[in-house]
């Protein structure tokens, strides 16, 4: 995904977003067209029947233009029925569509542009959704029946008197004025306003993430200090922002006193001197008030507007994100048979850093070798397994995957063949077998059932009410620590893997039975390459290999 997506400005972010549903928008209007000409015919209407009533009888034809009214203003609302169902459309379709954005993004996000992020948090950008699907549809409907009763308005005055035409110069004139004045600031201090609207919510999500965190009463204070600080921010974000909404309500009340002043002084006087008879007065006086409330239409709905515009936006957070390039990936669909690494001069350093976390490393690593990673904090162990996983990519130096080089690689195919626990990964909300096989229709029961068995999983399932149904919460709230880590593991190689790369994988077992698995993973039966870093020396004890890194320099392989 290129870059130049960030450069679009939020109109611009609106506008794409309508071309999305530029057909429903064109049905939208056609109605509005019609429901416009029917409403403003109604006047004419009113017109003849006022001077049939002049004429002092009561005719068929009083008869049949009351009619006619009756059957326009019925045919207007069938209109509009209409058009709701269509903005409905518009709007399951909205909310459909950022739902598969976001699902099929954020898994395709780059490691690195999370490195100043917190993905939940991100992710909380989709309620923004809900906000573009009443704003969408509200500004579709009121924003094209007010234009265009605006237009059609202020034709039909001029055919009354050329007079009338001087006040729609006046009112596009004004029109232009207060979104020229007001609307660049109003965008900006909603865009404000929604950045400390997120920021409240953020941290009362840390409040209910480290819950525990804040039960003694200097931490509870603490948190609503916090509280109160991101909420003062808001409120003067917001009131700024009312402020701009507060001038322009302000600018069209005087616009209103002034225009409706105006024209029953301009009305009065062409009746006096019988340039329009009542008639056309009242009808051209009921036409003013539809304009009018058009025009007070659009500017109310400029805060609407600012909503939408500044929820596309936010949404666009997430969407600018790098994702991984697909463009230059073969589709192949074999599956690799074995797994050799070759790592020539590989140096990583992370964006925005010139310090090196990785110094020219070389190595070869053939299928079935057993690698225990070594170092101290800081060395660039997880860095170099990050990298391994296709989890990073590196900026200088090759890597080759049986001879081919890494970028070459499908990185879908490479996925599926290898298995990887990295630390901080947990589980998420679903089933048991949900969250260790994701429902893939190529892992068989028995291969599940050997896999359960072998890290001691079986047991601790058929304890759980559901058994592998049982419904885990996020993180695994209901169950402890280790299972939660066997859960992961058994994800990990139910797919028999042609590789494993293991972070930590146990650190939260007992030493007893982390040995027990531990035992199992390095059994030489199995074919898979095994990469781990771990703090269990057990680890360093079985594997066949250990490579040492310092200051992210390879200073030892044996």
């Amino acid at each position: 995904m290129k870059k130049e997506s960030k450069e679009l400005s939020p109109l611009n972010r609106f506008i794409s977003l309508l071309k999305l549903d530029k057909k429903d928008i064109y049905q939208v209007l056609f109605y509005a067209i019609f429901s416009g000409v029917v409403s403003l015919s109604l006047p004419l209407g009113v017109q003849a029947i006022i001077n049939l009533i002049q004429g002092g009888r009561v005719s068929l034809s009083w008869i049949i233009l009351v009619l006619v009214v009756i059957i326009g203003v019925s045919f207007n609302g069938i209109l509009k029925l209409m058009q709701l169902r269509i903005t409905e459309s518009i709007q399951q379709k909205i909310f459909i569509r950022s739902a598969f954005e976001f699902s099929y993004r954020f898994p395709k996000i780059k490691y690195t542009e999370f490195n100043n992020a917190y993905p939940p948090e991100l992710a909380n950008r989709f309620f923004d959704t809900l906000t573009v699907q009443k704003s969408v549809a509200k500004l579709i409907l009121d924003y094209s029946e007010a234009v265009l009763q605006i237009i059609f308005g202020l034709l039909l005055l001029s055919v009354y008197h050329p007079l009338f035409i001087l006040f729609g110069l006046l009112l596009f004139v004004v029109l232009y004025l207060i979104f020229r004045i007001s609307f660049s600031i109003g965008l900006k201090t909603s865009l404000k306003e929604s950045k400390y609207k997120y920021k409240v919510a953020h941290w009362i999500q840390e409040i209910a993430r480290n819950y525990f965190g804040f039960k003694n009463q200097t931490e509870a204070e603490f948190a609503l200090k916090k509280t109160d600080n991101y909420v003062g921010e808001y409120l003067n974000s917001r009131e700024k922002h009312f402020q701009v909404i507060k001038k322009q309500f302000i600018q069209l009340v005087g616009f209103k006193i002034i225009i409706t002043a105006g024209l029953l002084l301009i009305g009065g006087f062409l009746v006096i001197n019988q340039q329009l008879n009542i008639g056309q007065f009242v009808a051209a006086e009921i036409i003013i008030l539809l304009v009018i409330n058009s025009v007070e239409k659009i500017i109310i709905g400029l805060e609407t507007f600012y909503d939408v515009l500044t929820s596309v936006e936010k949404i666009g957070q997430v969407v600018d994100l790098e994702i991984e390039d697909e463009q230059n990936q073969e589709k192949r669909t074999h599956c690799y048979t074995n797994l050799q690494f070759e790592i020539d001069q590989l140096s990583y350093s992370f964006p925005d850093s010139t310090k090196k976390v990785l110094n020219a490393i070389s190595l070869k690593v053939n299928q079935g070798e057993t690698v225990f990673i070594e170092g101290k904090n800081g060395s660039g162990k997880s860095t170099f397994l990050r990298i391994l996983a296709c989890l990073l990519e590196p900026k200088t130096g090759s890597i080759y995957i049986n001879d081919e080089n890494y970028t070459k690689v499908n990185k879908a195919q490479y996925r599926s063949q290898i298995g990887i626990v990295t630390a901080g990964q947990t589980t998420f909300e679903g089933s048991v077998l949900e969250n260790i096989t994701f429902k893939s229709e190529m892992i068989s029961n028995e291969r599940l059932k050997w896999v359960l068995d072998k890290i001691k999983l079986t047991e601790e399932i058929k304890k759980l009410p559901n058994g592998l149904d049982e419904i885990i919460l996020t993180d695994g709230k209901q169950l402890s620590s280790s299972t939660t880590q066997k859960i992961l593991l058994a994800r990990a190689i139910v797919s028999n893997p042609k590789v494993l790369f293991l972070e930590d994988p146990f650190d939260k077992m007992d030493t007893e039975l982390a040995n027990e698995i531990i035992d199992f993973i390095l059994d030489p039966t199995h074919k898979w390459t095994v990469f781990v870093i771990s703090k269990n020396p057990y680890w360093k004890q079985k594997c066949k290999r250990t490579i040492v890194l310092e200051k992210g320099k390879l200073i030892s392989d044996s």
